[in-house]
C-alpha cells in the first residue's frame, strides 16, 4: 500500500480522489443536518469548497462527475430533511417488532413502524397483550388512543440529546398510548429475521449477567439491562469503552474464522468471498445497524473485491470510497457519535500504519481526544496502557468466554456459572481500577471550534508526519497541540465569569453557584425525582447534573446546601456524593437527625463536613457571603423548615427560601428588611406561597420557577401567576427555558436560556 504525501493542497500519490470526496459529502451532511449557526455553516461551506477545489485542481479529467455526484447528494440530503408529521387517527396503525421494544413491569417502550415513517412508543400493556411478543411475532398495533408529540430535546448543557439521537435514525415524534388493540402481523421474510434476532435477545437473559451481557454487546450492539451501567461507566473511565462496541475487531475475527472453515473444506477464494459476505450482512441486522460494524463490514467486502478484481486501491481511498456507500444510503451518519469515531479511527489507522505501535497509540489518542472532549468531557491520559493490559483480557478472556456461551450454553450445565465466576473476578479487579481514577481528567467541554481546531492540528501532524524532515515538524505540532490544551483548559478551570443556574431537573430544584477565578463552587439542592410508583428508578443526576458538572470541569463542590427533606429537593444528594467531592454540607439545623435524609447521607460523609445553620448565620465564602435567613430554630427538615438563603453577587441581591410557605416568608419579612433583585419563586410557584405582600417588599425585579413540564401538581398555580402579573413582576420557568443562567464577573451581567424561544 502506497502511503499518502499531503501538502497544502493535498497532493496524493495515490489518487486520493475518494477519500476527497467522502471528505466533501460529510461536510455536506453536517452542513445540512448538524450546523445550528451562521459561523458553523460557513465553516462547513468554506471546507467543502476546499475540497472541491482539489478535485477540480488535481483530478480534472474526472472532477465534472464527481460535483455531480456532490450536487446529487446534496439535493437527497435536502430532500430527506422534510419530514411529515405523523397524525394519530382511527386507521392509524403501527407496527413493532418484539426485538425493537422493551416490556418492563407492564410499562411498553421502543420504536414502532406506520405508513407515514418511524416512531417511539410508550404506554402499559396488560398481561394478555404481553403475550402477543411471547412468540416472537410482529405486532400490529390499531384503534390508539392516546398523545403524539414531538421528542423533546436537551434542556440542560451537558445533557444527552434523545431528539438528535433520533433524528440520527430519522424519528421525531413520540406516541403515548393509553389503549390499543393487538393483532398479529402477516409473516414477512422480516419476520423470521426480527423473530431470531429476539430469540437471541431471551437466550441471553438465561444466562448469567456478565456473559449474557457481554453476549448481548458483542452479538446485538446492546445493553440488556440497566443493571451493567456500571461496567460501560467502568470502561468509558478506564478509556477502553471501544473493546464494547461492534467493530472491525469483530469482523476480523468473523472473516478470520469463516476464511478458516472454508479453506479446510477448499472452498474457492470467491466462494469464501460470498460466505462472509453473507455472514456480514446477518450481523449487520443482528446488530441493528451499529456504524462501526457496518464500515468495517463495507471495508473488508470492498477490500476483498479490488482484491478478486486485482484492481488497486489505496487504504485512505478504500476507507473514503467506504464511506461514500455508507452515507448514500444514511445521510445523517454523522450525526451519531459512534460514527463519527468509528471512521475518524479508522482514519487514523490508514495513515499511521508505517509507525511503531507506541507512536501509532500517541497518535491515535491525540486524533480521538477533541471528539471525546466535545462529547464527553473527559479524558484518560493513562488511556494507552490500559489499552494494553485490558484489549488482551478482552480478546483472550471476555470474547472467547462470550461466544463459548452462545454456542453451547444450552447443551452443557454449569458453564454459564463457570463462566460468570471468572468475569466476576476480572471485572472486579477493573472495576477496582476505574474506582481509583487514575490517570481521568475532567477536562470540561471544548468548543465547537476549538474541537475543529485540534482535529486539524491533529490531522497536520499525521500528514506531515510522512515527510522526511518529520521529526523537526512533530516538535512543532506537540508546541502548537499542548498550547491547544492549556488554553482550552485554563478557559475552562480559570473562568473569568461566575455563573448562577437553575438546572432543567424537572420537578425539583438544583442550583449552580460558581465565581470567576480561583473557581468557588456551590450548589443548592440536588433535584431528584418523585417516585410515586415504589420502583427502583434511575437517579436523574446521572443524566442531568453530573454531565453538566463535567462540562464544566468540575468534580469537587465547595458547599452544598440542602433546603429540606423532599425527594424534589434531595433525592438525588445519595448518587452526587458518591461521584463528586463535596467539602461541606450545609443544612438547617434539625435536618441531620431526620432518618431519611441520615440514610441518604451517612455512608458518603467521611470527607464532608456537616454545618447546621439558623437564620442569623452566614457562611462566608471567597468572593461570596451566604446568609441565612430561615428557620429562626430547629426543626424537622420539612417544607415549613426550608432553609432559606440570600447573597450578593456583582451587586445583585439573590434570595433562595426552598419550599417556604407563606408563613415563613412573613417571618422574613418581619425579620430582615430586604431588597432583592433575583428571587426564586417559593415552592415550584405553588399557590402556597408566595405572598404578594411578601413579593411587594423584596420588590424583585425579576423571579425564576424551577417546575417540571405537565407536572402532577399544576405548578405554577395559575394564582401564583396572576399575583405577579399584578404587581408587574416578570418571570421566567425552567419548563419554557430549560437551564437558566446568569453569567456575571468581567463582562456585564447576563441571562442566557438554554431552549430557544418558542415562535408564536
Amino acid at each position: 500500500m502506497q502511503h499518502s504525501k499531503i501538502n497544502w493542497l493535498f497532493k496524493l500519490v495515490s489518487p486520493g480522489l475518494l477519500l476527497i470526496t467522502s471528505l466533501a459529502l460529510v461536510c455536506e451532511s453536517f452542513l445540512l443536518y448538524q450546523a445550528k449557526n451562521n459561523l458553523q455553516k460557513l465553516t462547513a461551506i468554506v471546507f467543502l469548497l476546499y475540497c472541491i477545489f482539489l478535485i477540480i485542481k488535481k483530478y480534472s479529467w474526472f472532477n465534472l462527475a464527481v460535483v455531480v455526484l456532490i450536487l446529487t447528494f446534496g439535493m437527497l440530503s435536502y430532500f430527506d430533511q422534510k419530514t411529515t408529521d405523523i397524525q394519530l387517527t382511527d386507521q392509524t396503525q403501527i407496527l413493532v417488532y418484539p426485538d425493537e421494544v422493551k416490556i418492563e413491569d407492564g410499562w411498553l417502550s421502543g420504536i414502532g413502524k406506520t405508513e407515514q415513517g418511524k416512531v417511539t412508543i410508550a404506554g402499559n400493556v396488560k398481561d394478555d397483550q404481553n403475550q402477543y411478543f411471547a412468540d416472537g411475532n410482529p405486532v400490529i398495533l390499531s384503534h390508539i388512543t392516546g398523545e403524539i408529540e414531538t421528542i423533546s430535546p436537551a434542556t440542560n448543557c451537558g445533557e444527552f440529546d434523545y431528539q438528535k439521537y433520533y433524528a440520527g435514525k430519522k424519528i421525531f415524534q413520540r406516541i403515548k398510548i393509553k389503549s390499543c388493540q393487538f393483532v398479529k402481523s402477516r409473516v414477512t421474510i422480516f419476520t423470521y429475521l426480527h423473530r431470531w434476532r429476539y430469540q437471541l435477545q431471551q437466550y441471553f437473559k438465561k444466562m448469567p449477567r456478565l456473559v449474557g451481557f457481554f453476549a448481548s454487546e458483542l452479538i446485538l450492539a446492546e445493553n440488556p439491562s440497566k443493571d451493567n451501567q456500571e461496567i460501560l461507566n467502568n470502561y468509558r473511565d478506564l478509556g477502553v469503552i471501544h473493546l464494547l462496541s461492534i467493530s472491525g475487531l469483530h469482523v476480523g475475527i468473523y472473516t478470520l474464522v469463516i476464511s478458516t472453515i472454508c479453506f479446510r473444506i477448499k472452498l474457492t477464494q470467491e466462494e469464501t468471498f460470498l460466505c462472509c459476505g453473507l455472514i456480514l450482512i446477518v450481523g449487520i441486522f443482528l446488530s441493528n445497524g451499529q456504524p462501526g460494524f457496518i464500515r468495517a463490514s463495507l471495508t473488508y467486502l470492498l477490500g476483498q473485491l479490488f482484491l478478486l478484481k486485482k484492481w488497486k486501491i489505496s487504504g485512505p481511498d478504500l476507507l473514503g470510497l467506504t464511506c461514500l456507500i455508507h452515507i448514500f444510503f444514511v445521510p445523517r451518519l454523522f450525526m451519531n457519535i459512534g460514527a463519527i469515531l468509528s471512521y475518524v479511527l479508522v482514519f487514523g489507522l490508514q495513515i499511521t500504519s508505517h509507525w511503531s505501535n507506541f507512536w501509532r497509540s500517541v497518535s491515535l489518542n491525540l486524533l480521538l481526544t477533541p471528539l471525546l472532549l466535545f462529547y464527553f468531557f473527559q479524558v484518560n491520559v493513562f488511556t494507552i496502557f490500559f489499552n494494553m493490559l485490558i484489549v488482551p483480557y478482552f480478546n483472550y478472556v471476555v470474547m472467547p468466554i462470550a461466544f463459548l456461551n452462545i454456542l453451547v450454553f444450552k447443551n452443557i450445565p454449569g458453564i454459564g456459572q463457570v463462566s460468570e465466576n471468572i468475569l466476576e473476578i476480572t471485572e472486579q479487579i477493573i472495576a477496582n481500577l476505574s474506582e481509583t481514577k487514575l490517570g481521568l481528567v475532567t477536562f470540561g467541554k471544548i468548543s465547537w471550534w476549538q474541537c475543529v481546531l485540534l482535529l486539524l492540528i491533529s490531522a497536520i501532524f499525521l500528514a506531515f508526519m510522512n515527510e522526511k524532515g518529520y521529526l523537526n515538524k512533530k516538535k512543532g505540532f506537540f508546541i502548537s497541540a499542548a498550547a491547544m490544551y492549556l488554553i482550552s483548559f485554563s478557559m475552562i478551570h480559570f473562568p473569568l465569569q461566575g455563573q448562577v443556574t437553575f438546572i432543567d431537573v424537572g420537578q425539583g430544584d438544583s442550583i449552580l453557584i460558581t465565581t470567576p477565578y480561583p473557581r468557588k463552587v456551590y450548589m443548592i439542592d440536588t433535584g431528584g425525582k418523585l417516585n410515586f410508583s415504589g420502583k427502583k428508578v434511575t437517579p436523574q443526576v446521572n443524566r442531568i447534573t453530573i454531565p453538566f458538572l463535567k462540562s464544566l470541569g468540575i468534580n469537587q463542590i465547595d458547599g452544598l446546601f440542602v433546603t429540606h427533606q423532599d425527594a424534589d429537593h434531595v433525592g438525588d444528594i445519595g448518587p452526587l456524593m458518591s461521584q463528586v467531592h463535596i467539602k461541606k454540607l450545609y443544612t438547617a439545623k434539625g435536618l441531620s437527625k431526620n432518618p431519611s435524609f441520615k440514610k441518604r447521607i451517612e455512608k458518603y460523609m467521611d470527607q464532608t463536613d456537616l454545618i447546621e445553620l439558623l437564620a442569623g448565620m452566614q457562611v462566608k465564602e471567597f468572593q461570596i457571603d451566604f446568609q441565612v435567613v430561615y428557620p429562626f430554630k430547629e426543626g424537622e427538615g420539612k417544607n415549613e423548615d426550608s432553609l432559606s438563603l440570600t447573597f450578593v453577587l456583582a451587586g445583585k441581591r439573590w434570595l433562595f427560601t426552598g419550599d417556604l410557605g407563606q408563613d415563613g416568608e412573613k417571618e422574613i419579612a418581619n425579620n430582615f428588611n430586604l431588597k432583592v433583585d433575583y428571587f426564586k419563586l417559593g415552592h415550584h410557584g405553588s399557590k402556597t406561597s408566595s405572598n404578594p405582600e411578601f413579593l411587594q417588599k423584596i420588590s424583585p425585579s425579576e423571579v425564576f420557577i424551577s417546575a417540571g413540564r405537565n407536572n402532577r401538581f399544576g405548578h405554577p398555580h395559575q394564582e401564583t401567576l396572576s399575583t405577579l402579573r399584578q404587581l408587574n413582576i416578570p418571570w421566567v420557568s425552567t419548563q419554557d427555558c430549560g437551564m437558566i443562567s446568569w453569567y456575571y464577573g468581567f463582562k456585564e451581567p447576563s441571562f442566557s436560556r438554554f431552549l430557544p424561544e418558542k415562535k408564536e
